[in-house]
């Protein structure tokens, strides 16, 4: 087994772990709000510190992780995913609780991925974008739980025709996915629940 693939952990995995877990709700809580500061893994590129931070933190065995093509590209991302969290690797979105994507722009259409039941709604899947930045694109407008008024988030790269498809996954709620992006810049998420627009 290669020494990237057993290496690279958190270097103190309960406190790490637990410091990004809080980190993660508190992201969720609070829609296009980023953390920062995180203390990070060394994951194998391209998958990034922030992207591995979540999948140590929220992956083990009983959920499957699916891998886009740019980082399935690299074994030893699934490698290191695998011996680190336990988890297995699948080929198809629907079959995955966690998606991992380091190219956004490319990513097929949310509904191919899990969207859980109206019975189960948390058996769908988080998907975690890894983007350039958390700022500097398109403008979004954010409203809804965890947001006094409104909110502004302007993260690049984005999945294709992004506000379009997040108003049908908004539709289906209670199911549908959620996102948490990771940048260089830390973490943000944007739970099913947010109503997103473009700033006028």
């Amino acid at each position: 087994m290669e020494a990237q693939t057993i290496e690279g952990g958190f270097a103190e995995p309960v406190f790490d772990a637990q410091a990004a877990f809080r980190a993660l709700m508190d992201v969720m809580a609070r829609p296009g709000t980023a953390m920062r500061d995180l203390r990070l893994p060394r994951p194998p590129a391209p998958l990034t510190p922030e992207a591995g931070a979540v999948a140590l933190t929220l992956c083990d065995a009983d959920t499957p992780i699916w891998l886009d093509a740019m980082l399935r590209e690299e074994k030893q991302v699934a490698g290191w995913l695998g011996f680190q969290t336990g988890a297995p690797i699948v080929r198809e979105p629907t079959e995955a609780h966690f998606a991992f994507v380091a190219d956004p722009a490319n990513l097929p259409a949310f509904e191919n991925f899990a969207q859980g039941s109206q019975e189960y709604p948390d058996r769908s899947a988080t998907l975690v974008l890894q983007v350039e930045s958390l700022a500097g694109g398109e403008a979004l407008r954010l409203e809804g739980p965890g947001i006094e008024k409104t909110a502004t988030f302007a993260p690049r790269p984005l999945p294709r025709h992004f506000v379009e498809q997040w108003a049908q996954n908004r539709a289906r709620f209670p199911r549908g996915i959620d996102l948490i992006l990771v940048s260089r810049e830390g973490i943000a998420a944007l739970p099913r629940t947010t109503k997103i627009s473009k700033e006028a």
